[in-house]
């Protein structure tokens, strides 16, 4: 771990510049709105290592797929969200000698980012290697009220001198991934001017034509009070500058504001990018930075009424949930049923941007409790819209009759993974999917999605899973051979128990759910299953596979193995290795990997969070206590399904154990990976571990369910619940769980075994257990 920051409620905090972790807090201190992100790259010239990050929503590049072992069904590129213009920029001069953090002498170092408001402040005094002292005082955010605009509040003090001070804002489109196949550059310029006080670029992709254009307005302010300045402007191939020179004596100060506007051809075409650009920006000046500060202030008010998490007694774990469920606000808004979650959100380029199964189940329980049900319903929409492109990838695998295999990794629907165990062999994602399609259900009842949407991409992945198993007649069952499950430290096994018991279960859900839209919306159902030539021997078929799957076991032990042979590895505990093997992805080999019984994150484990009702206590707690000590928890995305289940079997310093792996895995860089980009994704497991953990929420038969305990570090904690049209707000203490609706609609509630009906304003105080 590398703690280094601050223990604070509402904000992160690093109180000192080292150059070593400047990376890991590049993607710590980064923000967004849902449509922009950025790293929180210095703004200043800063020639230390650093990853420079400006990511713009659903932009992104084919990289062609380089391999020399190419296999039919091989997918052709793999996607990068792509590094784009760098609207920050702001180089400062004083009597020409640049300001550079990683040659000059820092002090008084701050950076700050404040949660609660939604906003990047930094402050340092930098000794120059003339002599030459200035303090520095910046602040920036990107609005979460206008789509296209981030504001930056830039001053420079003088401190032992008076000299010339240059100031020279910019935009810079000649950028580059660091992850490019050899040092390649995605972006050509299609235009570009400089004039006095602002200026713009407008780009394009060198692959999909899509377009981005970042246009700047600027205004100055010496020592409080607005200057009539004239910038100096300049141009150079994809870049555009404004110099602005001005005398600046001892004690005094000069402040720079800088609004930008940066938008794509998904939403304007290229002919109206610069013209909306200039309008946008324009008018965010015009506004001025304060009252843009104050709209993200009250933007921010409202998110967190909805979706904050009160911890009492434990500052470190409350610090950790707030920065989770900040970042999740500003990587996805729900607006754009077009756009998804990447697992580094707008923090880095790993991972391409791209969608991963994470968003459906992980980051969807998240969104429907936290906001209104258009959010949750667009990150299905976003598959359903995709179905087609489902269907081709399982075309090229050589499946047919409208079977669907969806990505493991895409922007558009087209599978862009460049690992064949994964592209070909992690199917377990369709199961995923299909799981989000009853998650949702289940907790909006908006039942009309199944006949809408939801039937129509359920009979497609069944209908894969019906043509991926085979029968044996060794074991007299269906199986499912050549997979890797969740545990990716596991290859090309056969009969992954999970990957087995989601087939299955998708397969129970699409009859059941087609014998409902049958029944209560016969005429969509009619022509939903002429559309798709729907034969009544698939449901035969299905029913006989659901009968007869095979799901490895262990008579000894009486858990489900995770696949066939697993207990003919050497079976070792992660306690009884030595540290200094760990993490064993940074310090084993593949091959060694491979063949330890050691597994990276929940899988038969995630299949019982799953599908934790089909299941008795006994059973999961023998699957748990089995596989748990052997899961070096090296995936983001482990230790808050192991949270739930300990949480639910009442092993609550084990629940809270997990909890905080997850909840600080970036904050305190437990994997040694932050640099590269937070774990975005996994932050909505931070919150399933509390909510669903601690709290004990669960959702069944229209009905809330609550069974919470406090953790032994907490005094009390309180979490809130949109639940269909209520705002449920839930406080434990250490004797009682107190209950508020906010508003109107009365809720069927289930705590500690105990049923109420709940209206408005009644507050219900239930002992605790």
């Amino acid at each position: 771990m590398n703690e280094y920051l601050k223990y604070d409620e509402w904000n992160i905090i690093e109180d000192r510049f080292e150059q070593s972790t400047h990376e890991i807090s590049e993607s710590i201190f980064s923000i967004g709105n849902g449509y922009l992100g950025q790293r929180a790259n210095f703004e200043e010239n800063y020639s230390g290592p650093s990853l420079q990050g400006s990511y713009v929503a659903g932009v992104y590049f084919p990289d062609k797929t380089r391999v020399g072992w190419w296999k039919n069904g091989y997918p052709e590129y793999f996607a990068k969200v792509l590094n784009s213009t760098n609207w920050t920029g702001i180089n400062i001069l004083i009597d020409d000698e640049i300001l550079d953090l990683a040659t000059c002498e820092v002090s008084n170092f701050s950076r700050i980012l404040n949660m609660k408001e939604g906003y990047l402040k930094r402050s340092f005094k930098a000794k120059l290697s003339s002599g030459k002292e200035i303090e520095i005082n910046a602040l920036r955010f990107i609005s979460m009220v206008r789509d296209s605009i981030g504001a930056i509040k830039y001053s420079v003090k003088a401190l032992n001198f008076s000299g010339k001070l240059k100031i020279i804002p910019y935009l810079d489109g000649d950028v580059m991934n660091t992850d490019s196949n050899y040092e390649e550059k995605f972006w050509d310029e299609i235009s570009q001017k400089s004039e006095i006080n602002s200026g713009y670029v407008l780009m394009k992709t060198k692959k999909l034509d899509f377009y981005i254009s970042s246009f700047m307005q600027l205004s100055l302010y010496k020592n409080g009070i607005e200057v009539d300045f004239k910038s100096i402007p300049s141009e150079k191939e994809k870049y555009i500058d404004n110099t602005i020179e001005i005398d600046i004596n001892e004690n005094d100060e000069v402040c720079l504001y800088k609004y930008v506007s940066t938008t794509s051809s998904r939403y304007y075409k290229m002919d109206e990018l610069i013209s909306f650009t200039e309008k946008e920006s324009l008018l965010a000046k015009k506004v001025g930075f304060f009252k843009l500060l104050e709209e993200q202030k009250l933007a921010w008010d409202e998110k967190w009424k909805e979706s904050d998490i009160i911890i009492e007694g434990d500052v470190s774990a409350q610090q950790a949930i707030r920065f989770n469920i900040f970042q999740l606000n500003q990587t996805y808004n729900g607006k754009d049923a077009e756009l998804n979650i990447g697992p580094k959100g707008f923090t880095g380029e790993k991972y391409g941007g791209s969608t991963y199964w994470d968003t459906e189940a992980y980051c969807l329980p998240f969104y429907l409790s936290t906001s209104h049900q258009e959010v949750s319903k667009n990150l299905l929409l976003y598959r359903y819209k995709q179905l087609s492109k489902a269907i081709e990838n399982a075309e090229k695998l050589g499946f047919n009759n409208g079977a669907a295999l969806y990505p493991m990794v895409t922007m558009n629907g087209e599978e862009c993974h460049n690992e064949w165990e994964i592209t070909f062999e992690e199917i377990h994602r369709n199961g995923a999917i299909a799981y989000a399609i009853y998650n949702y259900v289940n907790y909006t009842d908006d039942k009309a999605y199944l006949a809408d949407y939801g039937l129509e991409v359920l009979i497609a992945i069944s209908r894969f899973w019906a043509q991926r198993v085979n029968f044996s007649f060794e074991k007299n069952k269906y199986v499912m051979l050549g997979v890797t499950g969740p545990n990716e430290y596991e290859n090309n096994v056969n009969n992954n128990w999970y990957t087995n018991r989601m087939a299955s279960w998708t397969m129970e859900y699409t009859l059941e759910v087609l014998a409902y839209v049958e029944k209560t919306n016969n005429a969509k159902y009619s022509n939903l299953l002429s559309n798709v030539n729907f034969e009544t021997s698939e449901k035969e078929k299905w029913t006989s596979i659901i009968d007869n799957m095979y799901y490895p076991y262990d008579e000894n032990s009486k858990i489900f193995l995770q696949q066939d042979n697993y207990l003919d590895k050497e079976q070792i505990l992660v306690k009884d290795l030595d540290p200094v093997h760990l993490p064993i992805n940074q310090n084993w080999s593949w091959d060694r990997i491979l063949r330890s019984c050691f597994i990276k994150q929940a899988d038969v484990l995630q299949g019982l969070y799953t599908l934790e009702d089909c299941y008795d206590k006994d059973v999961i707690e023998r699957n748990f206590d089995f596989y748990e000590p052997r899961t070096v928890h090296e995936s983001s995305l482990s230790p808050c399904i192991h949270a739930v289940l300990a949480a639910s079997l009442g092993k609550e310093n084990k629940a809270y154990e997990m909890y905080l792996r997850t909840a600080r895995l970036d904050l305190d860089s437990y994997n040694n990976d932050t640099e590269d980009g937070c774990h975005i994704t996994s932050m909505a497991g931070t919150w399933i571990a509390v909510v669903q953990g601690f709290g004990g929420f669960r959702v069944k038969n229209n009905k809330v369910i609550l069974n919470p305990f406090i953790p032994s570090h907490w005094t009390g904690f309180s979490f809130k619940i949109l639940f269909r049209d209520s705002l449920l707000k839930i406080s434990v203490t250490t004797k009682k769980v107190i209950i508020i609706n906010e508003k109107d609609s009365p809720v069927e509630l289930c705590v500690y075994g105990k049923d109420y009906t709940f209206t408005k304003e009644k507050e219900l105080i239930v002992e605790r257990a």
